[in-house]
């Protein structure tokens, strides 16, 4: 859970407000929010599934035994890999994005784990590409993961060994309410919200990074605000400041 520290109530707006948050959020955030007058319903638009077979497992187990450079660009894709640890953490040099992905590597791998972190995986593959600290990574990812990091990384001549660990399906959910701002965490939830939705005029989007953002500026003419860097509690925080201003703490 995300640190989070509710703001001093402000007293009831006579027109509260009204988010939709197309995945999870944690209840701290949606009581925080309640006291300043937003309500925020959480509906899933897609959801994330474990791949299991015995060959993924071999080829992760096989990695955890050896010194490995390995990125990350999903929670999904660390709370999987986790999933297949012993008590004894690998020698890993780890690569993410987000202070949320961090604190989770740091949970599962070890506080000194991760050797480097970007806002958006493009950031990321230059970053890996700046150091030279490998011309080999082993990406964990989803089946359907974006194409810039290992793009980038390959046009580089860094050899990319790609591991889908987890899938992604859509959940078709058609909106019955108009919402004044919506919260988007992935470019599948965008896909799949707008498989079955159009937008009123007046809701604003909120982006948790550059790539989702790019997605919604695909389908979208709508205002959109992008959190100033990945985690759930920071783009609450942006809706905050996007609808009542400077809150003081």
């Amino acid at each position: 859970m995300e640190d989070i520290q509710s703001p001093k109530k402000l007293g009831a707006l006579q027109n509260r407000i009204q988010i939709l948050s197309t995945r999870p959020i944690d209840p701290d955030q949606i009581n925080a929010s309640k006291e300043l007058g937003i309500d925020i319903d959480c509906i899933s638009f897609i959801e994330t599934t474990a791949i299991e077979n015995n060959e993924l497992t071999k080829k992760i187990k096989g990695l955890l035994e050896s010194k490995a450079t390995v990125v990350f660009t999903s929670m999904n894709a660390i709370d999987v890999v986790a999933t297949h640890l012993s008590t004894t953490k690998p020698d890993w040099r780890i690569y993410c994005m987000g202070v949320t992905s961090n604190q989770l590597i740091k949970q599962y791998f070890g506080e000194h784990a991760v050797i480097g972190t970007a806002t958006n995986s493009e950031d990321l593959a230059k970053l890996i590409i700046a150091e030279k600290k490998s011309n080999e990574i082993n990406f964990f990812c989803g089946d359907q993961r974006r194409d810039e990091l290992p793009n980038i990384l390959k046009s580089n001549a860094v050899l990319v060994n790609e591991i889908a660990v987890y899938q992604t399906k859509e959940i078709e959910q058609k909106l019955n309410k108009a919402y004044d701002g919506i919260l988007f965490f992935s470019p599948s939830a965008v896909i799949s919200f707008f498989h079955s939705n159009s937008l009123p005029e007046k809701t604003v989007v909120f982006s948790i990074g550059k790539t989702t953002a790019a997605t919604l500026a695909s389908r979208t003419i709508n205002e959109m605000v992008v959190a100033d860097f990945p985690g759930k509690v920071n783009l609450v925080k942006k809706m905050w400041g996007r609808f009542l201003g400077p809150i003081k703490k």
